[in-house]
């Protein structure tokens, strides 16, 4: 039997994106490649899928940094089977009125958003196109498609990871490769927005926010697309949510 792999980079908490889309590929067979900057957290995922009798690989790695983005798809490569999927769901996000960003926090918006994209893109693409085959997944935002204050610095550097999957969509989907950009319009309901806002959580009411598994369940269905019908890009938002 071939085996399947997939990379998952950006994982933080069990209750968070990078973790639901591990739980996800590993249901489906994947060895999972659980990646992220907090060892703690990512054995802790890795764990919880074993336990529910996936494969799952944890490696610290941090997005911003090319050596060790470069060594986790060394180490991928190096593994039996082909890389079917690779999400990058690395994601920072920083209030601040222009006046008061300083270049040293645009600078880190946009390493964090933009720049481990391409990385984590780039490496992903040298695997694929020599298989001929593989979906690279972008996580996106609202910000992507509209700037809105006090967030200008974090829409300028999710716009720009728009741009670079659109680029690698054109570029390598030709050659195999479905790349798509998903835009999640709107608050997942997670560890992160829990610890966080609270009281909007609770005001937001009923499927008033994103659920994990919802949005792990279309990513899967997007890999799965017939190559004659793909999708680039596609945007999700509770029912609830204006746009």
């Amino acid at each position: 039997m071939n085996e399947r792999k997939a990379v998952v980079i950006g994982v933080g908490p069990s209750k968070g994106l990078g973790a639901a889309l591990a739980r996800r590929f590993a249901r489906e067979g994947l060895t999972v490649y659980v990646a992220g900057r907090t060892a703690e957290k990512l054995e802790r995922v890795a764990s919880e899928i074993r336990a529910a009798g996936g494969r799952a690989i944890p490696f610290a790695a941090d997005a911003t940094v090319e050596s060790e983005v470069i060594s986790l798809f060394e180490t991928v490569s190096r593994d039996p089977g082909e890389l079917d999927i690779v999400a990058c769901t690395v994601d920072s996000n920083r209030r601040a009125p222009l006046l008061e960003t300083s270049g040293d926090m645009f600078r880190e918006l946009w390493l964090q958003n933009a720049y481990a994209g391409f990385l984590v893109g780039r490496e992903a693409a040298r695997l694929m196109v020599n298989q001929g085959h593989g979906t690279l997944f972008f996580t996106g935002a609202s910000a992507s498609l509209r700037a809105r204050p006090p967030f200008t610095a974090f829409a300028a550097a999710k716009s720009a990871l728009r741009a670079l999957a659109q680029g690698m969509a054109r570029e390598f989907g030709p050659l195999g490769i479905h790349v798509v950009h998903v835009v999640i319009d709107g608050v997942i309901d997670g560890d992160r927005a829990r610890n966080a806002f609270p009281e909007f959580v609770a005001q937001k009411g009923d499927d008033g926010l994103l659920d994990l598994d919802a949005i792990a369940d279309t990513y899967w269905a997007l890999h799965n697309q017939h190559r004659s019908a793909w999708t680039y890009e596609l945007d999700l938002r509770p029912f609830k949510e204006s746009f």
